[in-house]
């Protein structure tokens, strides 16, 4: 039995090539919606909801696993250091996916900032005043409670979940600044949007291409918008998914 952690569209996709292969899979997501896009290729269980080192290591300790497959997204980073170090407290072979990065064009409009406090400080900037946040929620809190962003408007773009547009709620932003949708989206509909909220400044991050990070800043960037790009952390021990599977048919 192998656990993929997945939610992600690489998750999918490597669930949907293990179960290809024979083996038996247990895959893990964050939200149901998730859960039902991982368990289409036939799963042998299907778990949702946010994993803690306790539930994590109850789940490792109760089933008979061969492996985990970290799917998670790259800026998931706690959910992968503690699956890491509880694969190997528990003897567990450990295998990351790594997303490829986006090589971004050369531009005076794009700003590459290595934190979220750097992107905070960033959008502070005079004329910044309705600042288009494609992040999701998990750093929302660090921009809406900044003292330099406090009277500009932040527009977020968050997941059609009710866990995400009650994050924004309790916040405080109003329904008119939450733009609930399921990405990636294309060049065409990212512009539309920036252009509809009358946004000064776009704030993204290194998801990927996968991630539809490149469409949003192609956008900000035809729209001759500023756009800032949160670097994502650093993985030394990454792999693809063809050294994955390979990984894993040897342990058998």
């Amino acid at each position: 039995m192998i656990l993929v952690l997945a939610g992600t569209t690489e998750g999918r996709e490597m669930v949907a090539d293990l179960c290809a292969r024979g083996y038996q899979v247990t895959t893990a997501t964050l939200t149901a919606y998730g859960a039902e896009l991982a368990g289409a290729a036939g799963v042998v269980a299907n778990l949702s909801g946010p994993l803690s080192e306790d539930g994590l290591s109850n789940l490792l300790q109760g089933r008979r696993f061969t492996a985990l497959v970290d799917c998670t997204h790259p800026f998931a980073t706690n959910i992968t250091k503690m699956a890491k170090q509880l694969c190997a407290r528990h003897s567990l072979p450990y295998y990351r996916y790594a997303r490829p990065s986006v090589e971004l064009p050369i531009n005076p409009l794009i700003k590459s900032v290595k934190g979220w406090t750097e992107a905070v400080n960033a959008v502070t900037a005079p004329g910044f005043n309705n600042i288009f946040l494609t992040i999701g929620t998990r750093h929302l809190p660090e921009f809406v409670r900044s003292p330099g962003l406090q009277g500009k408007r932040l527009i977020a773009r968050v997941l059609p979940e009710t866990d995400s547009i009650a994050c924004c709620r309790s916040l405080g932003l109003p329904p008119r600044d939450i733009v609930a949708v399921q990405g990636p989206c294309g060049r065409e509909l990212n512009a539309a949007l920036y252009s509809y909220y009358k946004a000064d400044v776009v704030v993204t991050k290194d998801s990927g291409t996968v991630g539809g990070a490149l469409e949003k800043v192609f956008a900000a960037l035809e729209l001759d918008l500023p756009v800032i790009v949160v670097r994502r952390p650093q993985e030394e021990d990454g792999m693809s998914k063809a050294e994955i599977l390979a990984a894993i048919q040897a342990l058998y």
